[in-house]
Formats: C-alpha cells, sequence, structure tokens
C-alpha cells in the first residue's frame, strides 16, 4: 500500500490580507470547463458573443442554467437588454472560433457561419449542443453579473467532441469504453 502524496502547498485564507486573486483564479483555473459562446442580439440589433466557461446547469424543471459576465465588459449594458441568447458549446475544432469571441473590440463576427435563433441570437455552426434562452433573471453579484436563463430550445451532436478548457490551455477529452451511470448520481440527493 502506498501513501498519498503530500500535499506542501500553504493554504491561501481567502479573508487574509496577503489574499491573491492571481493565485485563487490559478486554483480555479485546475478545474476543467467545457467552452461556449454566449451570443444574443441587442434591443438596437448588434450581434453580441462572448466566450466563456463560467457556464453551468442549474435546473431541470424548470430548465434554467447560468453564466456570468465581469462587470468591466463593455457590452455589458447591452447584454442585460437583451431578450434572449444562444449558448454554442464549442467543438473541439473550433479553438479559433474560442479565441475570436475571447477578444474584445475587435470584429468578432467576420467569417463567422451562423444562423439566427428565436430570440434572434446567433447559432453557431459546428457547435457540439446550442440552447436557446429567453432571460429570466439578472444578478449583481461580487465583480460579476450573473445571468440565469431559460431554455426554450436546444439541439446538441454527439458525434462531435466538445472543446475543453484547464491550466490556461486547451485540451481534448479520451474517449473511453466505460458506459457512465444516468446523470444525476444518487449521490446529488
Amino acid at each position: 500500500m502506498t501513501a498519498p502524496a503530500a500535499d506542501n502547498a500553504a493554504i491561501a485564507p481567502v479573508s487574509d490580507a496577503r489574499f491573491e486573486p492571481r493565485a485563487f483564479r490559478n486554483a480555479l483555473g485546475q478545474f476543467p470547463t467545457g467552452v461556449c459562446v454566449v451570443t444574443a442580439q441587442a434591443p438596437d440589433g448588434e450581434d453580441l458573443g462572448m466566450t466563456m466557461s463560467s457556464f453551468n446547469s442549474l435546473s431541470l424543471d424548470p430548465p434554467l442554467i447560468l453564466f456570468s459576465i465581469d462587470r468591466r465588459a463593455l457590452s455589458l449594458s447591452q447584454w442585460k437588454q437583451a431578450k434572449g441568447y444562444a449558448v454554442n458549446f464549442l467543438a473541439e475544432s473550433q479553438k479559433h472560433i474560442s479565441d475570436k469571441f475571447a477578444r474584445s473590440l475587435s470584429d468578432k463576427w467576420s467569417g463567422v457561419v451562423f444562423d439566427r435563433g428565436e430570440a434572434k441570437a446567433p447559432l453557431l455552426r459546428g457547435a457540439t449542443a446550442q440552447l436557446e434562452c429567453s432571460r429570466h433573471t439578472v444578478y449583481e453579484v461580487g465583480d460579476h453579473v450573473l445571468f440565469i436563463a431559460r431554455v426554450k430550445r436546444f439541439r446538441s451532436f454527439a458525434d462531435r467532441m466538445p472543446l475543453i478548457f484547464c491550466n490556461g490551455k486547451y485540451g481534448s477529452l479520451r474517449s473511453t469504453d466505460e458506459l457512465l451511470p444516468f446523470w444525476p448520481l444518487a449521490v446529488h440527493y
């Protein structure tokens, strides 16, 4: 029997005056996430799009999801006014799309092929899944604004592998032959 590896890293208390936001961000970066581009159409007709890893499912009944946007985002007021959103889960072949929509003040839409959803939000072609959502609730929390949206329609493409992000870089999933248990696992209840 082997002993577990020693964890010698110092614990950084959040209330400590020496708390370093960058170190905290690096710790959060240890959690792998999928990558999505959330899109919307502003009331003035401008298309909005932003790469996000701050996405999560929230509820099956009713079908709710959430994402957050930094308060410093230049387009935040337009996002708050949008009537609906599309969440486009990117495929591992779409790193260039992720990079394009991660930049502010750039021509994000040049060369991007998309269709329009119910709320006129752009649906990016090639995504592994797309959720079309209406605005449910918006909360101002900390240094971000939390958007809760109700899913109205969705589609998914199981033959496309998702784009993964962890430790500041893209990754990919390795396929296994192991069947996964049906979600949600009993451990959640």
